[in-house]
């Protein structure tokens, strides 16, 4: 009887270290999250950025849309074991919305706020790294509602429930505080190389 092999991607046969301990790659984005996607009314739409931070902002969609922006190409690595190579997300890299803010030296965490009062943090480093935004394009066009219109955030160096979507704020804290998902069993660090995906 002859086995059937399955056909290995060229990218992750190009760079075997591409992939993740534990992770299946996938051409689809699945929608995973808990609860109801929302409905916003752009006009008004508010994030809010607060905490240790010298310049309390409220900024509209439209502000949002004003500032410096870049593109991103990277992996996204989900800690239900899909991978998906190559998404390109446009938005504002987080670094400047916290030099917008005047983050205090204190700030060692970021915390995102998001709709129903979903939250989840990251140390303030993977929020400043060159690659984290809060994107409002994923591949040339807008974020689906399901994938966190109108805007998410983006921290690639993370498995990707920390990308939080649909997010409503952003608080830079002296302390850590353990969100949604993290309260319910995912690992607090996130690190899809080391496979931290559960307490």
């Amino acid at each position: 009887m002859k086995m059937l092999r399955r056909a290995v991607d060229p990218r992750v046969q190009a760079d075997p270290k591409r992939l993740p301990p534990g992770q299946v790659l996938t051409e689809k984005w699945p929608v995973l999250h808990y609860g109801r996607v929302p409905t916003y009314e752009l006009d008004k739409w508010r994030l809010r950025v607060f905490g240790e931070v010298e310049r309390e902002l409220s900024l509209s969609y439209r502000d949002l849309l004003e500032l410096p922006a870049q593109e991103v190409l990277c992996d996204i690595h989900c800690v239900t074991t899909w991978s998906r190579f190559d998404n390109r997300f446009f938005g504002v890299p987080l670094a400047h919305v916290a030099e917008l803010a005047g983050a205090r030296p204190e700030a060692e965490f970021v915390e995102f706020h998001c709709y129903a009062g979903f939250t989840t943090s990251v140390p303030v480093e993977f929020a400043l790294a060159q690659d984290a935004l809060l994107t409002y394009q994923h591949d040339g066009q807008p974020l689906a509602p399901e994938h966190g219109y109108p805007v998410r955030a983006l921290l690639p160096r993370k498995y990707f429930w920390k990308s939080a979507k649909w997010v409503e704020g952003i608080e830079f804290r002296s302390r850590d505080e353990l969100g949604f998902w993290e309260r319910n069993g995912y690992n607090n660090s996130a690190d899809p190389w080391r496979e931290e995906r559960y307490w």
